[in-house]
């Protein structure tokens, strides 16, 4: 059967790009073997896109409407258009590309029409498609004016077309009408209609009609094309029990049953390897007379071997404006083939992707029988505490240099030793194209391939739970993107929305933040949906938890328009997503559920405190960028960080906030301290790198450290200062979205930040601080914040009074986060401790006394004291002489990275040649610019009395 309507419809996937550009083709119609180009008019890409040249990405259909992809001038790769594919320049505002002859450019003739689009060169923006007809010559069949003709077995169909030319309708031509390339009628063509005739049709087919102008044009010819269905006998026959929809396998290897619940559908196809994708009535679906669903057991299998198949789902009676006829993957699939992006993914990525099918279109889904079990390593992975959680948030595209999952694997170390104990990463489930940040799901229980196959995933999460890292997906189920099947099976194409009887999705979204295709989740078919997702990442996959992005998207209750309804308490979404919750925790009891709700505290509570007794409760995403960053800036806005925990979250019962200084839908801390940092004093001057680098390990110290769940943003431990608004050429512009969502740039690799000294410093603070956060007791109690908006020196305490005072008990975080020296009062607790110890000093060597009225803390550094030492950070000889000196070598100066309070430098006779005293921290310099060139000795004493030399190199 030939799918052109399968073509048509995926041309909807693009249909939210909003096309102002004009195409002219030159000559305006024209035949596969004539020259011909194409220029594009009234388009700016400068100013539209931020590039100066744009790229054709084009495609043809052959006379029977197959579509072949990939002309040699264009490449193959969506994201590195070759210079081959560049538009010229015309100099006055329009841009051309010379196709030569179509038949040369597409290496191929019976050329029936050219798709289209134009791009930059990454493919990070790009229009919708477009189609040009090929011929001088169009015949247009206008009845049927549908692309497919249902009809019972026996009848007869009036066939009724125009003959065009060169874009004017002719009359007096001539047509031959073909039905499965057997002339069936012929005839010449009135005024200007042709009229002919199938009789007798009894079996699926062809029409072609064959159409030919009145002399003197009577030379060419043109061909259209028309499918015809007999309606088949749907068996009504129940299910057998226990399946489920999707791929039901089964003990005996060579079989297996698919499922599909498909409301107001009339029949349904399987087209599939096992049928050579044609096929028969012995491929019709059965129908539960109960419950409406459709099924089909598959026999014959091999096991072992990849099949692949997908529905043509059909309805005669369908709504004005869907489509009669539509081709979909399973929605339940567990791995999907995408004919568009998948030639893309790297072998090294994903070895073995089983390869798409040649001469078909349209996305269609794996089944494997006989598929040998993962052999977990960790079986039963005891989760950290909800109280204790460090997450690391990536995107796994961004992360290193091969965008995969072994990129993760290969870094273990890296996480280990940041003492992190879970990762959350952005969408891995199958999302719409290659590069994204994976929030356009389209099939919520397939793993995407961009990344890695199953097997691959389940070794991360398995290598991951070996080093004690819980693993958490973002997850987002408030929508769907194409080409998901549940939107498309039930789509109105006039609208570009579901359909009024779609059993997933509202026509228009009911909340004010919608993206895609809403889900409806009052609907039970939705509902168990939403269900199967959880159990499949639960039970295939080991996963510990969930983020559940925009949770306020739950609800029915508002309109897309009433974002203060969208704001306020809405019962419905309480309600039902307390029910998913409940759902997760059935399936595992530790489940983390974690929602992106950004509410009020009113509606939060009601999750947070949710079976919070049993030890459960629902984590709410708590941002804090804003307040933190006028912190790290030095700025004077408003610095009050008090709802990073949960005692400032009105009516919270327990520490049910995932607090955060950073995350990825947020502008870089580091990016803004650079631009725009307090510069008041030259000595202290934030919008200088290494100064702002030095104020991040404070920022550490002021969140994490503060009771409950704490989440941290990928390379913050770095102190990446890329903007989220990094184009994927490395320039910056700020509110393009585009560019938000591009691929980043590698510095952390590439330029080895874990060996710059200031980096490092975060990257090393930052690790202590989470060991001492996760393993003392006594960050699981209570605390206070002092602090407020025009505060630079926020006060936080922690402690537990059911802890004895002979251990760790109480602890005091001070930070300055001005520009200048601060002495900060200590307001030590009486009856606790003669001496306070800093926990960052392993040795336990650095104390306070309880009598000191205040503490004299320079600008971006701050002090975490404890009523006793805490022996959770190792002591070691690389901990005790693990410092250096930077830049080495050097011409004029260098600075060191750890505080000290004396440096002495001496040649290499032992002569001592220049010193420095006084209380330094990693952000002061030591001026050497009037040493004569060569080797020398630094010798330094740290706030420990500890003396560490290193070698220094003078230019």
């Amino acid at each position: 059967m030939n799918k052109n309507t399968f073509l048509l419809f995926t041309g909807l996937l693009f249909f939210s790009f909003v096309d102002a550009q004009t195409f002219t083709w030159n000559p305006e119609f024209f035949n596969e073997d004539e020259n011909v180009t194409l220029t594009v008019s009234n388009f700016d890409p400068v100013a539209e896109w931020g590039v100066s040249d744009i790229y054709l990405w084009a495609w043809h259909f052959d006379s029977s409407g197959n579509q072949i992809n990939n002309p040699d001038a264009i490449g193959f790769d969506f994201g590195n258009s070759p210079e081959t594919a560049k538009f010229t320049n015309n100099g006055d505002g329009t841009y051309t590309f010379d196709f030569g002859l179509p038949q040369d450019f597409f290496d191929n003739t019976g050329i029936s029409s050219i798709g289209y689009l134009i791009k930059s060169q990454d493919g990070s923006n790009q229009t919708g498609d477009n189609f040009k007809d090929v011929g001088r010559v169009v015949v247009e069949i206008i009845s049927p004016n549908t692309d497919f003709a249902f009809v019972n077995s026996g009848d007869n169909l009036t066939v009724t077309s125009i003959i065009n030319f060169q874009g004017s309708t002719t009359v007096q031509g001539a047509f031959e009408i073909y039905f499965n390339d057997v002339l069936v009628d012929s005839g010449n063509c009135s005024f200007p209609n042709c009229n002919g005739e199938v009789s007798n049709i009894t079996e699926n087919g062809t029409i072609r009609v064959v159409g030919t102008p009145p002399a003197p044009n009577d030379t060419e010819s043109a061909e259209a094309f028309l499918e015809v269905i007999v309606v088949p006998t749907v068996i009504e026959e129940n299910l057998p029990v226990n399946l489920v929809d999707g791929i039901n396998y089964s003990s005996d290897n060579t079989r297996a049953t698919l499922v599909l619940t498909a409301p107001d559908k009339e029949f349904i196809a399987v087209a599939a390897s096992w049928n050579n994708y044609n096929p028969t009535n012995a491929d019709i679906m059965k129908r539960d007379p109960n419950t409406g669903k459709y099924w089909l057991e598959i026999t014959g299998l091999t096991p072992g071997q990849d099949e692949i198949y997908q529905y043509w789902v059909f309805d005669t009676d369908e709504t004005a404006g869907a489509n009669p006829f539509v081709v979909v993957a399973d929605p339940f699939s567990t791995l999907i083939l995408d004919p568009f992006n998948d030639q893309f993914i790297p072998a090294s990525t994903f070895p073995n992707l089983p390869t798409y099918p040649a001469g078909q279109e349209g996305f269609m889904t794996v089944l494997k029988t006989g598929q040998a079990p993962y052999n977990w390593q960790v079986p039963n992975f005891v989760k950290p505490k909800k109280e204790d959680l460090i997450i690391y948030e990536l995107l796994v595209r961004d992360f290193d240099a091969d965008r995969n999952y072994q990129d993760l694997i290969d870094r273990i170390d890296y996480f280990k030793n940041l003492n992190i104990n879970a990762i959350q990463l952005m969408p891995v489930m199958e999302f719409n194209g290659n590069l994204s940040w994976g929030y356009n799901t389209s099939f919520h229980m397939a793993l995407d391939k961009t990344y890695g196959s199953p097997e691959k995933f389940k070794e991360l999460v398995d290598v991951f739970h070996q080093n004690g890292i819980a693993v958490i997906l973002d997850i987002a189920l408030n929508h769907a993107d194409f080409p998901s099947a549940q939107v498309a099976m039930w789509f109105d194409n006039t609208t570009g929305k579901p359909t009024s009887n779609s059993p997933y999705f509202n026509e228009d979204a009911q909340h004010s933040y919608s993206v895609f295709y809403d889900y409806n989740h009052q609907l039970d078919l939705t509902q168990e949906y939403v269900r199967r997702v959880i159990k499949q990442w639960i039970e295939e996959y080991k996963i510990d938890g969930f983020r559940w992005d925009l949770t306020k998207g739950f609800t029915q209750n508002c309109t897309a328009s009433n974002e203060t309804c969208t704001n306020n308490y809405q019962q419905d979404r309480i309600d039902i997503l307390k029910e998913y919750a409940d759902y997760s925790w059935l399936l595992d009891d530790t489940h983390y559920v974690i929602f992106e709700h950004l509410g009020t505290d009113n509606e939060e509570k009601e999750w947070a405190n949710y079976r919070l007794d049993e030890g459960k409760g629902i984590m709410m995403w708590g941002k804090m960028t804003d307040p933190y960053n006028e912190l790290t800036m030095g700025q004077n806005g408003n610095k009050d960080i008090t709802r990073i925990g949960h005692n400032a979250h009105t009516g919270f019962n327990g520490p049910r906030v995932v607090g955060y200084p950073e995350s990825h839908d947020e502008e870089r801390l580091m990016y803004k301290n650079i631009a725009f940092g307090n510069a008041s004093n030259p000595a202290h001057d934030v919008t200088d790198l290494n100064i702002a680098l030095s104020r991040m390990s404070a920022l550490g110290a002021v969140s994490v450290m503060v009771p409950g769940p704490k989440m941290l943003w990928h390379f913050g431990d770095l102190g990446m200062d890329n903007s989220i608004w990094t184009c994927s050429d490395g320039s910056v512009d700020i509110g393009n979205d585009g560019c938000k969502l591009d691929t980043k740039p590698q510095p952390q690799w590439v330029e080895n930040w874990l060996g710059d000294a200031l980096r490092r410093q975060i990257y090393d603070d930052w690790s202590k601080l989470h060991k001492l956060k996760i393993e003392e007791p006594v960050f699981e109690g209570d605390y206070t914040i002092t602090s407020s908006s025009s505060n630079y020196t926020p006060r936080i305490e922690v402690f537990d009074t059911g802890i004895p005072t002979t251990e760790l008990r109480h602890v005091i975080v001070l930070a300055n986060f001005d520009v200048t020296t601060q002495n900060i009062n200590t307001n030590f607790p009486g009856g606790l401790t003669s001496t306070w110890y800093d926990l960052m000093d392993a040795t336990g060597n650095t104390t306070v006394s309880n009598s000191t009225a205040s503490i004299s803390i320079a600008p971006g550094q701050f002090r975490i004291l404890g009523n006793r030492p805490s022996n959770v950070l190792s002591v070691d000889e690389n901990d005790i002489y693990n410092f250096s000196v930077y830049p080495n070598p050097t011409q004029t100066e260098f600075s060191i990275n750890t505080n000290v309070s004396h440096v002495e430098i001496y040649d290499l006779t032992g002569k001592q040649v220049k010193s420095f005293h006084g209380t330094f921290s990693r952000t002061d310099t030591f001026n050497i610019s009037s040493l004569n060139t060569g080797m020398y000795i630094v010798k330094v004493k740290n706030d420990n009395n500890q003396t560490m030399t290193t070698k220094l190199v003078k230019l």
